[in-house]
């Protein structure tokens, strides 16, 4: 495994231990073996607060989006509230409108941290254009795909033959083409997220 994989793994096992939830429904995931977080009190048991409870629904939620960081995540939710409609549904739509997210939405990656990467690495077109900003934020109608170097890269083609996950209605994926367009914006019920996001608890989170 490359040195940058295997950075990507283990930080993708660290925020599932330190949450205690498989976020991204991987088999190799240590929380399907021990469902506790790490360290020497990880094992003890103690009935969250409304605050810790809430604290949590946030951290999954941003973890799930390759641990996007507090002051831009802040910000989606300001703009969610600022929003016609609801508040937890509209961070959502925001969430999934981001670049990375709907590369990996695609099923072009293996996960989030390797949209981000692919991204950062210029291996990206939206609409025509070369774009290497993960946060950016697509319409409905933008199109992506990838450059023709990237089409040989063993991660993409191991992504678009894995049957762990399909791309979900909001996303027209061409594989043959190595090319996606994005349809719409989804609603919570839409996202195939492997575990339960409550989104609305993120919002009583930021209400405080």
């Amino acid at each position: 495994m490359a040195k940058s994989d295997h950075k990507r793994h283990s930080a993708k096992h660290k925020i599932d231990r330190r949450l205690g939830v498989n976020l991204w429904g991987r088999p190799k995931s240590p929380v399907n073996a021990r469902e506790y977080g790490p360290g020497q009190h990880g094992q003890r048991r103690k009935k969250p607060t409304d605050f810790g409870v809430q604290l949590m629904a946030k951290q999954k939620l941003k973890g799930y989006y390759g641990n996007i960081g507090e002051k831009q995540f802040k910000k989606y939710y300001q703009a969610a509230a600022r929003g016609k409609g609801d508040t937890g549904q509209n961070l959502i739509g925001i969430l999934e409108c981001r670049l990375d997210a709907i590369l990996y939405r695609s099923k072009m990656v293996p996960t989030v941290f390797a949209a981000r990467q692919i991204i950062n690495h210029g291996h990206v077109m939206l609409n025509g254009k070369r774009c290497n900003i993960a946060s950016v934020m697509l319409k409905p109608g933008d199109e992506i795909a990838l450059k023709e170097k990237t089409k040989t890269i063993p991660a993409v083609l191991d992504a678009i033959a894995s049957v762990e996950r399909d791309v979900p209605e909001y996303v027209e994926a061409n594989h043959d083409k190595f090319s996606a367009k994005f349809i719409r914006i989804p609603t919570l019920d839409e996202v195939p997220y492997p575990v339960q996001m409550e989104p609305n608890l993120v919002v009583e989170y930021y209400s405080r």
